[in-house]
């Protein structure tokens, strides 16, 4: 039994568990796999450091400037060194165990090799969640349950707070992290927008590794094949003067779809259920940036979780204080602005 069971241990889910535990109530972190490494640019604006300080002492390659291409590379550049905090790239296996770490450290309990797939139920009433595991299936209790576990959520589905997504709210991404002798400014994050409605990125993680990858919008998701777009974006011309010699190590590769289009306004919470991260769509629209608006859900969940808590009223009214909080607003503002100009960035 614990009073919190949070399901999802990526960066909304360990920022809540974490903010929870510190408080003194009793939270499960049930993960799937944390040797598993989400497919992802891994750039992290300066914001991040308001939420994990203590990454100032890490040795993450350091973001200085951004470089947008058109589909026919004319280039635009904005450099803020002097002006702001520097952004990070990070390899999102390390950087999710980090953060996960740092709840570990506040107390919450960590379930890895736990796929939630149901809820515990009495009296029409969700009291936990089911997992399977190699050795069966495991139960959690707890007042509340906060969902986290990404876009492919079952719990989320099966919450009735909303439905499976659908193809059209979707962007499917392959990434790699690449290694070899290469051109690329190593403070600087490239971003390249292709003829067809997607993207491709290039992000230094040292003076040798990087992280390629593209992206195709929901426009392009059943017609276009994200593997041959991929070895077209990494083969043109341009892309390859970043990369002189002809042989590169390719230490990982994977692909995954995310949400595109905002944050599911109506489908944050219920009684006692709140749904945080990836699961809810806090994934910036146009860029696909999720970690900051994650980790920012998932701390005004645990807030309101504690509140409710602190007041003994779980209730849907309760609860209802994470989606009215003026951050998360401000989230669902600007993915409603930026929604707006995907036409504008791709068409032009």
């Amino acid at each position: 039994m614990f009073d919190v069971v949070v399901s999802g241990a990526g960066p909304s889910g360990s920022k809540c568990a974490e903010i929870i535990a510190k408080s003194g109530y009793k939270v499960a972190l049930i993960e799937r796999d944390t040797n598993w490494r989400k497919p992802c640019g891994g750039t992290v604006s300066s914001r991040i450091f308001k939420y994990y300080p203590q990454l100032h002492k890490i040795n993450y390659q350091r973001v200085y400037e951004i470089s947008m291409y058109s589909a026919d590379y004319h280039n635009f550049k904005y450099n803020w060194k002097g002006i702001r905090d520097y952004g990070i790239n990070v390899d999102r296996l390390e950087f999710d165990n980090f953060i996960r770490k740092v709840a570990l450290d506040a107390g919450a309990e960590l379930f890895d090799k736990n796929i939630s797939f149901d809820f515990l139920t009495k009296d029409n009433h969700n009291i936990g969640i089911k997992t399977k595991t190699s050795t069966g299936v495991k139960e959690y209790l707890g007042k509340i349950i906060i969902i986290a576990d990404g876009m492919s959520s079952k719990l989320a589905n099966k919450s009735g707070l909303r439905e499976k997504w659908k193809i059209s709210e979707l962007y499917l991404v392959k990434s790699a992290i690449m290694e070899g002798k290469n051109l690329l400014d190593k403070e600087t994050i490239s971003i390249f927008f292709r003829p067809y409605k997607g993207y491709g990125w290039i992000f230094p993680l040292s003076e040798t590794k990087f992280n390629i990858g593209t992206g195709i919008s929901k426009q392009n998701f059943q017609k276009c094949n994200i593997n041959a777009i991929f070895n077209e974006f990494i083969n043109e011309p341009y892309i390859k003067e970043f990369f002189p010699n002809s042989n590169y190590k390719e230490l990982w590769n994977a692909a995954y779809p995310v949400p595109s289009s905002g944050v599911k306004v109506n489908s944050l919470c219920n009684e006692n259920i709140m749904i945080i991260g990836d699961a809810a769509g806090f994934v910036s629209p146009i860029s696909g940036e999720g970690i900051h608006p994650s980790i920012v859900s998932g701390q005004i969940a645990a807030e309101t979780a504690i509140k409710a808590l602190n007041e003994e009223t779980i209730s849907k009214q309760t609860l209802k204080r994470y989606k009215l909080h003026p951050n998360i607003k401000k989230i669902i503002m600007n993915f409603k602005l930026k929604n707006s100009l995907i036409d504008f960035f791709f068409d032009l």
